[in-house]
């Protein structure tokens, strides 16, 4: 007999929480965002507090069921039973050299929020490293192009943006989201419950993740590279710089000198982060960003050269994402042409694999209790 599930706190023991952070800002009276090593981010009771059962926060989760992908006027026929609503399949790179090389997969998420910050947007609300701790992530809103090109670049450790929605909600004007597709689900839910929250969601943009892999990941990282104290580090970056872009460490030696590590992304996510994605993500039906205005990801379709800064397959799921796009094309934040819609399943077969898994996955799940 499989369980039932009522509250927030089932939703953690039974090891579907995404991490989002979307209870946290629902009920921030209630729960608080922490960082559990083996799992990720996860929602923790304040002193004195009690759960109850089928709350606002667990209504919105994502970690409990998904919505029905939304249908999209104009969108592609061929491609929604696997990917969700698309308009069009557009490659393409942040129009800065600078903010092409350094992002992920050409710094084509950083391009948009910047051309919606020139198009009179407040802020952007993401996730960047945490200036005391390199190997954790925190919410940020940017006001500045500055700020969002301070953080670019994937953070494969977990984050928690939802809960910090506070910002957008209380911003004196349109903003941003930047996250994973699981946050942006979560903003698309809590939307619809909350107007003054929706009027403030200017755009939303999601990237694809295969997953989002615990601390210990991360830990495991620097024991590749020889560090053994991760109070040391005091700079740490998973991709970019190139694409896909080496993980470099830089971390202080006990004679006080400053010494770097790298890995290659197929050693840092090959070898060793795959093997710590959150349980959650083995269920997830949603790996592109269905819920967003805007997904981009990166295009695995042609081999990696020495040397090449990246591009990024976009892909806008809404008109207004697709006018968001068009307009950062027109002011010169982003260089893009409209490619074959076939394009993205060969760029990303890996993800639509474990998307058709996942039905199988949850009636094994449920047979076993």
């Amino acid at each position: 007999m499989w369980k039932r599930l009522d509250r927030i706190g089932d939703v953690v023991e039974s090891q579907l929480c995404a991490g989002c952070g979307a209870c946290a800002f629902l009920d921030p009276a209630r729960y608080e965002m922490v960082d559990a090593a083996h799992s990720g981010r996860r929602p923790r009771l304040r002193p004195g507090q009690q759960e109850q059962a089928r709350s606002e926060a667990f209504e919105v989760c994502p970690g409990v069921s998904l919505d029905p992908w939304p249908d999209s006027e104009g969108e592609l026929a061929e491609l929604k039973s696997a990917w969700g609503p698309v308009l069009s399949v557009w490659e393409g790179h942040a129009g800065d050299a600078s903010l092409r090389l350094s992002g992920s997969s050409g710094g084509a998420a950083s391009a948009l929020a910047m051309s919606a910050l020139d198009g009179g947007f407040h802020g952007v609300l993401h996730i960047g490293a945490r200036p005391d701790n390199p190997l954790f992530n925190q919410s940020l809103l940017s006001t500045t192009a500055a700020e969002i090109a301070a953080h670019t670049g994937s953070r494969y450790a977990p984050a928690s943006p939802c809960d910090s929605l506070s910002l957008v909600e209380d911003a004196p004007g349109p903003c941003v989201f930047i996250g994973k597709p699981c946050d942006v689900a979560a903003v698309h839910r809590i939307s619809q419950r909350r107007p003054a929250l929706a009027e403030k969601v200017g755009l939303t943009i999601a990237f694809f993740c295969a997953g989002t892999p615990g601390t210990e990941g991360t830990l495991e990282l620097l024991r590749r590279m020889g560090i053994r104290d991760s109070e040391s580090v005091v700079s740490f970056r998973y991709r970019g710089n190139g694409w896909p872009g080496p993980t470099h460490a830089i971390h202080r030696k006990a004679d006080s000198s400053l010494a770097s590590e790298t890995l290659s992304y197929e050693e840092a996510w090959g070898d060793v982060l795959v093997n710590y994605k959150q349980w959650r993500c083995n269920l997830c039906p949603d790996h592109t960003g269905a819920y967003a205005d805007l997904a981009v990801g990166d295009p695995w379709v042609r081999p990696v050269e020495a040397g090449a800064v990246g591009s990024s397959l976009i892909l806008p799921r809404t008109p207004r994402g697709l006018r968001h796009l068009e307009a950062a094309i027109a002011r010169g934040f982003l260089v893009a042409e409209r490619v074959d819609p076939s394009l993205l399943p060969r760029s990303q077969p890996n993800l639509e694999r474990s998307t058709a898994a996942v039905w199988g996955r949850v009636r094994a799940l449920r047979w076993l209790g």
